[in-house]
């Protein structure tokens, strides 16, 4: 059975463009194939520990080879069982609107906590990082207030939106990456007939 891990990384609920990209995909994905197992991870209601100084010293502890402590082997454990859930997963759906250029703060704590050595990533001194994902593919569903990839830039943004999401999932393993884009969500002439061809494009990757 596939599995599909759906990262909302938007606090807007309904009102999310980036969400209902998603969910338009997500939807024509199941009509094609109703045994994928959904896993539905909203980060705007998710509690989402800290990265704090007894998690970063078991990251280190890692790299150079050491033992944990208590403190550090619980906080360990905690990063484990979060980057379990998302190696479990064979396909990634990520909604994430831009925010200053990049992506919402929830999903970057998110991949600050999950990204981690022996976890999703390892390190050669002699040729650099590899990823340990295997066989995974995402999606991304993007969407932007005045960004554009036609608009000027950095009059109207710059995008380390997608260009962040791809290198972390490509450090990961993740190589196998498709874009749904929803941009600039303002500043155009007619929003919602651009929205419908954004679903149009969401439902056709899907079939």
């Amino acid at each position: 059975m596939t599995k599909l891990l759906f990262i909302k990384a938007s606090p807007r609920g309904s009102q999310s463009k980036s969400s209902a990209l998603a969910s338009a995909y997500l939807a024509r994905l199941q009509e094609t194939d109703s045994r994928i197992e959904i896993d539905v991870l909203d980060l705007s209601s998710e509690p989402l520990p800290d990265f704090d100084g007894d998690k970063v010293a078991a990251k280190m502890n890692v790299i150079t080879g050491q033992n944990h402590d208590g403190s550090q082997r619980t906080a360990w454990d905690e990063i484990t069982t979060m980057a379990s859930r998302f190696a479990a997963a064979d396909i990634y759906l990520i909604a994430a609107p831009m925010w200053n250029g990049s992506i919402p703060y929830k999903l970057k704590q998110y991949i600050d906590l999950i990204h981690q050595p022996g976890l999703l990533w390892g390190l050669d001194p002699e040729t650099g990082y590899f990823g340990l994902l295997e066989g995974k593919r995402a999606v991304l569903a993007l969407t932007s207030g005045a960004y554009g990839p036609d608009m000027p830039s950095p009059a109207f943004g710059v995008d380390h939106q997608s260009a962040y999401l791809k290198f972390w999932l490509n450090q990961a393993g993740v190589e196998d990456i498709a874009e749904l884009r929803f941009q600039p969500t303002l500043l155009t002439a007619d929003p919602e007939a651009g929205f419908q061809a954004a679903i149009a494009e969401a439902e056709k990757l899907a079939s």
